[in-house]
């Protein structure tokens, strides 16, 4: 923001379009394994800067830092573990900049974040004494929302006249999702049903991101940079349910156990003229998966992605971006095992391998007043 001369505008949003392909034994309880589980999505985003003066700039921005949906079909043999999984968190930041001089600067903004989710799952009807099984599963559903504050904090240093280091902190963000778990059975299971009052916590992580902008000459720019996530801080996913005492579902544990990760970016910029520039990238992504406890919720691996864009600016108030990404993942294994007689009665074992891509298309208009 401090580097910004004029007011400006963002407005723009990207489509993610995921492929996968299963296979493997899948569910001892049977059903199909299919690998169309993920919806195209898309992703908004806008941004307004406004210079004061020579120092201070304040803006305020709208985006999207986390989101997952999996959504496998009511006869997949994932349904057991993750029929469907869904988390939407959208962030309003507005944040004020500081130039002290011509080399640093620094900016700060609390991130008012609005966190949604719902998970669900199937059960298996037959897994209680006295149903005379060929009926239809249960079903688990849970949604609950939150609303939650954290910041992020920056520094710009202008190294040398054509490289600049950046290096930015994001806090941590604690979440009491509040909402409901309805349980549906079939009538001869219908004294299991039940609508209950539901409860989740869950962090999401800080991270910290380390990047340095190179410009070789009046064409060609160059980038790298690094970002490290506290991914540790996701142990279990625990949902505590107001339910009569002796209910069989009071607590919904899923255990998680992720680590800590690293994703490295490099990337460089060529500026044809004065309207246009065109962009390349690579990046490499750890997953915070591991595999024992990898679920179909969120089957992911190490990712890497390639990426190319373009920018058209027909005049000096006015910038079109756009931008295609690749990305894919090394093959991973699910390995779902109950811990318990009830949760295998319940859930059953499921193994699956999973081969994840996904194509990325993205597009901004930026306007200067």
């Amino acid at each position: 923001m401090a580097r910004r001369n004029r007011e400006q505008v963002t407005v723009g949003g990207a489509a993610v379009i995921a492929k996968t392909d299963i296979s493997g034994r899948g569910s001892n309880f049977g059903g199909e394994t299919d690998g169309d589980m993920v919806p195209v999505v898309g992703v908004p985003m806008g941004y307004y800067v406004k210079p004061i003066d020579d120092h201070w700039s304040v803006g305020f921005g709208v985006y999207v830092p986390y989101g997952l949906i999996t959504d496998y079909g009511s006869g997949d043999a994932a349904r057991y573990w993750g029929k469907k999984s869904k988390v939407e968190v959208v962030t309003f930041q507005p944040t004020i900049s500081y130039a002290f001089n011509d080399k640093v600067s620094i900016g700060f903004g609390p991130t008012i974040n609005r966190i949604k989710g719902e998970l669900g799952s199937n059960l298996n009807s037959q897994a209680f004494p006295g149903f005379l099984g060929g009926g239809p599963d249960g079903e688990v559903k849970i949604k609950g929302d939150d609303t939650a504050v954290g910041y992020n904090i920056g520094v710009l240093v202008q190294a040398t006249d054509r490289t600049r280091l950046g290096l930015t902190y994001h806090s941590m963000v604690d979440y009491k999702l509040e909402g409901d778990t309805r349980v549906s059975y079939p009538v001869a299971l219908a004294g299991l049903s039940g609508k209950f009052d539901a409860s989740l916590k869950i962090k999401t992580p800080e991270s910290v991101d380390f990047s340095v902008t190179h410009e070789l000459d009046d064409h060609w720019t160059l980038y790298a940079g690094s970002t490290w996530t506290r991914w540790s801080r996701l142990e279990s996913i625990v949902v505590k349910n107001e339910a009569p005492a002796g209910y069989p579902l009071q607590t919904i544990t899923e255990e998680q156990n992720w680590h800590d990760t690293w994703a490295h970016a490099i990337g460089a910029a060529y500026k044809v003229n004065k309207e246009w520039t065109l962009r390349a990238g690579f990046s490499v992504d750890q997953s915070p998966t591991n595999n024992h406890d990898r679920s179909p919720r969120i089957p992911t691996g190490d990712r890497k992605a390639v990426s190319f864009g373009a920018g058209w600016s027909p005049n000096d108030d006015m910038t079109i971006d756009v931008a295609y990404s690749y990305l894919w993942e090394e093959d991973t294994k699910v390995n779902n095992q109950p811990d318990t007689p009830t949760e295998g009665a319940l859930k059953g074992s499921y193994q699956a391998k999973y081969e994840n891509s996904a194509h990325g298309i993205g597009a901004s208009l930026t306007y200067r007043f």
